[in-house]
């Protein structure tokens, strides 16, 4: 009977992980790294140093960094995506998400070097970057089709408007989310501003008004 177990080369046992453990310890742990390096700079070498494990192993789940940046990019849609309806489960409504979203704390928050929308916004730079332009373009479509998804159940509710195009919708959102790393970039105080564009989205997109103030 073989023992699920591994030695070091010092002998210090080292758990065996199951192949599927061990690839969701893998994105997790590139998740990480892409998150706050993005994926030009973020090295397999960190993820496998991570994980204490060499960088053959990542290489033999995932096959190549491109492959596994995709496969990150894929695990982050689907968390936004579970994380919205987990919260449409219990209650919550779509204007009420969509205000929690994009608050301008929420949004510094979702865009500082670690999080996913440091993540997102990196993939927004990719198209065009040889294998992983693919991807980076299909987890993008995910992600608005998400919020799309999202933007006609508010619809069915009465929480959205009902002349309300979703995938335009949903595209207004993430041009919304890409532009703030411009803004960030150029505007000095940005904080009256960014209340104003958040009301102004949520004007457009639901069906009721809200303050512009800060």
């Amino acid at each position: 009977m073989t023992d699920s177990r591994s030695t070091t080369r010092k002998g210090a046992p080292r758990v065996r992980l199951p192949s599927a453990q061990r690839r969701e310890s893998i994105l997790t742990a590139a998740t990480e790294v892409f998150a706050e390096s993005g994926y030009r700079r973020g090295k397999v070498s960190e993820v496998a140093a991570r994980l204490g494990v060499s960088e053959p192993v990542v290489f033999q789940n995932f096959g190549s960094k491109a492959a596994l940046f995709a496969a990150v990019l894929d695990r982050a849609v689907a968390r936004v995506r579970y994380t919205l309806n987990a919260a449409l489960d219990q209650g919550a409504s779509v204007s009420e998400l969509l205000a929690e979203f994009l608050a301008p704390d929420h949004m510094d928050r979702f865009h500082t070097p670690g999080s996913l929308g440091f993540l997102f916004a990196d993939a927004s730079s990719l198209p065009g970057e040889p294998g992983v332009d693919d991807a980076a373009r299909h987890a993008l479509q995910q992600l608005a089709e998400t919020f799309a998804s999202l933007l006609r159940s508010g619809q069915r509710d009465g929480d959205i408007h009902p002349d309300l195009d979703p995938t335009a919708g949903a595209w207004w959102l993430m041009s919304m989310l890409s532009a703030r790393t411009f803004r960030a970039a150029v505007i000095p105080d940005r904080a009256a501003l960014e209340a104003r564009l958040t009301a102004m989205t949520l004007n457009a997109l639901t069906a009721r008004e809200r303050s512009a103030e800060p």
